[in-house]
C-alpha cells in the first residue's frame, strides 16, 4: 500500500486549452484526496489559460516560455528553437529544485520539455492522452513514459502497446448525477418545461462557425417550439448578446454551472474536443457534433466519428452545415425515439471512473519509486 501520510511531490504539466488543463486538475484533486500531505506543482505555458485556471483551482503553477510550431510558414516559427532550449533549461531547474516523486503530463506544449527532462532523470512518468488521435507532444514522449492512460481503442498505432491503459478521460464529478438536478435547472435558467431545450456549446472562447450557424438558423430553430441556451464564448459575446433579447433565446459568454445546463438540455450541439466528448458520454443526451477543422491532425472529427460509429451521435462537418443542418436537426427533433436511442447509446460509452483509475496508476508508480 502507498503511504497516505507521506509528503509526496507531484508535478502535473499540460495546457494551452481546457482539454489539457481540466484533466490535470481533476487528477490532482483525486490524488490530493488520497494524499492530503502531498505537494503539487503545475507547469504550463506562459500567457496561456492555465496560468489563470490552475491558481483558481487552488494550485501553484510555473510558466515556461514555450509554444507550438505553426503549421503554416510564419516568422513565429523562428523563435521556436530558442523557446525550446529555454523551456528545457527551466524544466531542469524546476525538477532539480522540486524533486518530484512522479510527473504527469496531460498534453500541450509545456508538458514536452518538462517530461523530457523528468524521464531523462529516471523520474516515474505518466501521460494522459485525451484524444483518439494523439498530439505530437505525447507521441514524442511515449517511448520514455512509464504509463500512457488513454480514452480510445486503437492507440497502439501511436504508443507502445505494453504501456497503454484504457482509463477514459477525467471529467467533473458533478456531472455524474445530473438527472437529479433537472428540476432545479429549469428554475436556475428560467426555462419552460413544455419546450425542448437546445444547448449550443463552442468552448470557453467560442466557435466562430457554430455561432454563425446559430445566428443564421435562429428563426428556423424557433419554428420547432424550442428554447435555446447558447454559449457563444467570450470572444464573441459582444457580437451575439443582442439575441438574448429574443424570447426563448439565452446567450451566455461562458456557463459556470455546466452540470445544471446539461441537466436542462434535451439536445446538445457541440464541438468535439476530447473532454467535451467524454463529458457528453456521461451526460447521456442526444448530440450533434460539429468538429473544429482547425485542430492538429483533424482530431475532433476523429473523436466525433468514434462516437458516431457506435450509433451514439450525429456528425455534421463545417463544410456540410449549409446543406445538412436543417434536415438532420429536423429529423432529430421530431423523433423522440431517435433522441432516446442516441442518448442511451452515448451513455454506454461513458467511462465514469476515469479519474480514479488514472490515480490508481499514479499510486502504482509511487509504490515502485519508493521501494
Amino acid at each position: 500500500m502507498t503511504n497516505t501520510n507521506k509528503t509526496y511531490k507531484i508535478i502535473l504539466s499540460g495546457g494551452g486549452t481546457g482539454g489539457h488543463i481540466y484533466p490535470a486538475v481533476a487528477i490532482a484533486n483525486e490524488l490530493k484526496s488520497r494524499f492530503p500531505n502531498a505537494e503539487f506543482l503545475f507547469v504550463g505555458a506562459k500567457g496561456r489559460m492555465e496560468m489563470d485556471k490552475v491558481p483558481q483551482a487552488g494550485y501553484k503553477i510555473i510558466g515556461l516560455w514555450i509554444s507550438g510550431i505553426q503549421r503554416e510558414l510564419t516568422l513565429k516559427n523562428l523563435s521556436f528553437p530558442f523557446k525550446l532550449i529555454s523551456s528545457l533549461w527551466k524544466s531542469r531547474q524546476i525538477i532539480t529544485e522540486f524533486k518530484p516523486d512522479v510527473v504527469i503530463g496531460t498534453g500541450g506544449f509545456a508538458s514536452g520539455p518538462l517530461l523530457q527532462i523528468a524521464t531523462s532523470k529516471g523520474i516515474p512518468s505518466l501521460i494522459q492522452e485525451q484524444n483518439s488521435y494523439p498530439g505530437i507532444t505525447n507521441k514524442l514522449l511515449a517511448k520514455k513514459a512509464d504509463k500512457i492512460c488513454v480514452a480510445y481503442d486503437g492507440l497502439e498505432r501511436f504508443f507502445p502497446k505494453d504501456k497503454i491503459i484504457k482509463t477514459g478521460n477525467p471529467v467533473r464529478a458533478d456531472l455524474l448525477h445530473i438527472a437529479k438536478k433537472r428540476d432545479d435547472a429549469f428554475g436556475k435558467f428560467s426555462l419552460e418545461k413544455d419546450k425542448k431545450t437546445i444547448l449550443v456549446l463552442g468552448g470557453s472562447l467560442g466557435a466562430r462557425r457554430i455561432n454563425e450557424l446559430i445566428e443564421k438558423e435562429l428563426d428556423f430553430l424557433l419554428t420547432h417550439n424550442i428554447q435555446v441556451i447558447w454559449q457563444c464564448g467570450k470572444l464573441y459575446y459582444d457580437k451575439y448578446k443582442i439575441y438574448g433579447n429574443t424570447k426563448n433565446i439565452q446567450v451566455h459568454a461562458f456557463i459556470n454551472d455546466m452540470a445544471y445546463v446539461y441537466a436542462a438540455a434535451d439536445i446538445i450541439i457541440s464541438r468535439a474536443g476530447a473532454i467535451s466528448v467524454s463529458e457528453l458520454c456521461i451526460v447521456g443526451k442526444p448530440v450533434i457534433f460539429i468538429p473544429s477543422p482547425n485542430v492538429a491532425e483533424d482530431h475532433q472529427a476523429k473523436n466525433a466519428q468514434a462516437i458516431v460509429d457506435e450509433d451514439a451521435a450525429i456528425l455534421i462537418t463545417e463544410n456540410d452545415l449549409e446543406v445538412d443542418f436543417q434536415n438532420k436537426f429536423t429529423q432529430l427533433i421530431i423523433a423522440p425515439e431517435k433522441q432516446q436511442m442516441l442518448g442511451d447509446n452515448i451513455k454506454k460509452l461513458a467511462m465514469v471512473d476515469a479519474t480514479t483509475h488514472i490515480a490508481d496508476e499514479v499510486e502504482l508508480l509511487l509504490n515502485k519509486s519508493n521501494k
